[in-house]
């Protein structure tokens, strides 16, 4: 397949994706920023009016706060649930012998970035009610989204191609996300956690990376988290995922046809 034409399919098949998760619903595509505007605020008045003081946000506004962390996990969690189930999705592509099955990650996680780049833009807007506008430091925004967005592909490479196999995996990845939310400083300030060795920890996470760098890009100002080994850091875990992904996709591939 010609790469021209290979990159056509996936933009088409990505758009298509995206169109159908709410076809036949009279809102359409507008449910697809319900669920998380209603998180956001939820999550505001439950911890910036009821409870103000369980938040963690320093001196910055905690909707701004809450919603340069909630942004990000946001594409995370709809990219890594829908690609994770992209070849059971698409099985009647995959039991087609020219039909090339390692672009369907691919297409599930592109089709997360549509709603991504609108939320992405509502951050920049909210960082500028709160006295944050863009400069210099809001270019970042691309490089974490490119980031997370090769986090999470190598990611669904990887539990793509085991769920053919092992079903259960679908809500073991929706647990962990529950655990994850919490466990992944986006309604907490983990600077204001007392124990360095609790932070270091923490910063196992390559998710934490990724967050702060969204919001050292809305109001921070700081490059990279300001520390080179930790992006390089990020990079290893990330490179190492992806590879760990492809290599157990090409793998399984012969057996997708005859399983699903």
């Amino acid at each position: 397949m010609e790469t021209s034409h290979k990159r056509k399919l996936i933009w088409r098949l990505a758009k298509n994706d995206f169109k159908k998760r709410y076809a036949g619903s009279y809102m359409g595509a507008l449910w697809a920023l319900a669920q998380p505007l209603v998180t956001v605020g939820m999550y505001y008045i439950v911890f910036g009016r009821i409870f103000p003081d369980q938040r963690q946000s320093g001196d910055v506004p905690f909707v701004l706060f809450l919603t340069a962390g909630l942004v990000p996990w946001f594409f995370f969690t709809e990219a890594l649930t829908y690609g994770t189930n992209a070849l059971l999705d698409y099985n009647y592509l995959v039991k087609k012998v020219v039909f090339d099955v390692n672009v369907l990650p691919l297409i599930k996680v592109i089709a997360a970035v549509f709603i991504h780049a609108f939320f992405a833009l509502v951050l920049v807007v909210l960082g500028c009610v709160y006295d944050c506008p863009p400069g210099i430091y809001t270019l970042q925004l691309v490089y974490y989204s490119f980031c997370l967005f090769m986090l999470v592909l190598g990611m669904c490479y990887l539990t793509s191609g085991v769920v053919v196999f092992f079903r259960d995996l679908t809500q073991i990845i929706v647990i962990l996300l529950q655990l994850g939310m919490w466990a992944t400083p986006i309604m907490w300030d983990m600077d204001a956690l007392k124990s360095e060795t609790v932070r270091n920890l923490l910063r196992i996470n390559p998710l934490v990376y990724i967050i702060r760098g969204y919001r050292d890009a809305i109001y921070g100002g700081v490059w990279f988290n300001g520390s080179l080994a930790y992006t390089l850091y990020f990079w290893a875990v990330t490179a190492l995922v992806f590879l760990a992904g492809r290599v157990l996709f090409k793998r399984l591939r012969p057996h997708f046809a005859d399983v699903l």
